[in-house]
Order: structure tokens, then C-alpha cells, then sequence
């Protein structure tokens, strides 16, 4: 099945099986390694892309669904010499060890921001009505789909802190 992917602000063209995972689609057929493939159970968030701004675990869609959709990788976030602020933290923090996890991660992590600045509650949220906050508890809640074996969840978390507060400084100076 021939599919057009728009992946880091590129058009790729494939051509697979229409069973092929967006994962798969992305290691195999394009040649985009950041992506991992960790439980293909969608249970880890090793796999977690952003697809039209949302969190996605790449390893339970199938790439033919995506056709024409803007998908964003750990590549398309940034690169060595100009990393996002979410990379660049979870270097400055320690947010890994292994680092297996962390494209998932930090993926995850952009795309929780976005949430929490759209105003969208979570599961811990105390005011539906109100906007959502910054916090420990939140930021835990919205990176539960998120595993990390090596336990850099403090790290983890720290690094998000530092950049949710530094947009909203920003946002504040605007």
C-alpha cells in the first residue's frame, strides 16, 4: 500500500504492507532509529510520537492511517548543535541513563506541555473548569504511559518542570 507520510517536515513515500506499524514505517521504511521499539504492546511509551500535536504510541497505529498527517519525531524536536528545550533539559537534568527511553519521553513530554497550556485536565486535575497547573502529581500522571527501567523518573520530571516554567516565564514576558 503506497502511503505519504509528512514525518519531521519531510514527504516520504512508502510502499508496505498495510499492516505496517507507524513504528516500523519509521525505523524500517525511513530510516528514523529514534524511535524505539520496546514492548510493541503500547504498555512502555518507548515508541511515543507527536501526530498532529498529540502523543501517539507509533508501535499501535498503523502508518497507513496517518496519511497526510504531520508527524513529529525525537529527530524532527531537534538536533545535536540545536537541541529542543526539552532535549537540552533532560541532558542538563540527567532525565536518562540508558537512554532507551528517552525519545519516547521527551516526545511525551512536549506534547504534555502543549496539553497542560491548551488547559486540558488530567486524571488528578482538582478543578476541571480551571486551567491546568504545572505540577509534580500532573506531570506524573500525564507521563504514567512512560516507563522508565533505569528509575530517572525524578530527573524525568525535573527536566519538564524546568521547561514548563521556563514557556510560561516567557509567555509571561510577552
Amino acid at each position: 500500500m503506497k502511503t505519504r507520510l509528512s514525518i519531521n517536515g519531510e514527504t516520504h513515500e512508502i510502499d508496505a504492507d498495510a499492516r505496517t506499524t507507524l513504528l516500523d514505517a519509521l525505523r524500517h521504511h525511513i530510516g528514523l532509529t529514534g524511535t524505539k521499539k520496546g514492548c510493541d504492546h503500547g504498555q512502555c511509551g518507548a515508541c511515543t510520537v507527536i501526530v498532529d500535536g498529540r502523543r501517539v504510541n507509533s508501535c499501535l497505529t498503523l502508518a497507513c492511517m496517518h496519511d497526510g498527517a504531520q508527524i513529529t519525531t525525537v529527530e524532527g524536536l531537534g538536533s545535536p548543535g540545536a537541541l529542543s528545550p526539552m532535549q537540552a533539559a533532560f541532558l542538563a537534568q540527567d532525565g536518562f541513563q540508558c537512554g532507551y527511553c528517552t525519545p519516547g519521553q521527551i516526545c511525551s513530554a512536549t506534547a504534555m506541555l502543549e496539553e497542560i497550556r491548551a488547559g486540558w485536565p488530567s486524571h488528578v486535575s482538582v478543578d476541571l473548569e480551571a486551567p491546568a497547573r504545572l505540577s509534580v502529581e500532573e506531570i506524573s500522571e500525564r507521563m504514567s504511559g512512560n516507563l522508565c527501567r533505569c528509575a530517572c523518573y525524578p530527573n524525568i520530571v525535573e527536566a519538564i518542570t524546568r521547561v514548563g516554567e521556563a514557556e510560561t516565564v516567557a509567555e509571561a514576558a510577552e
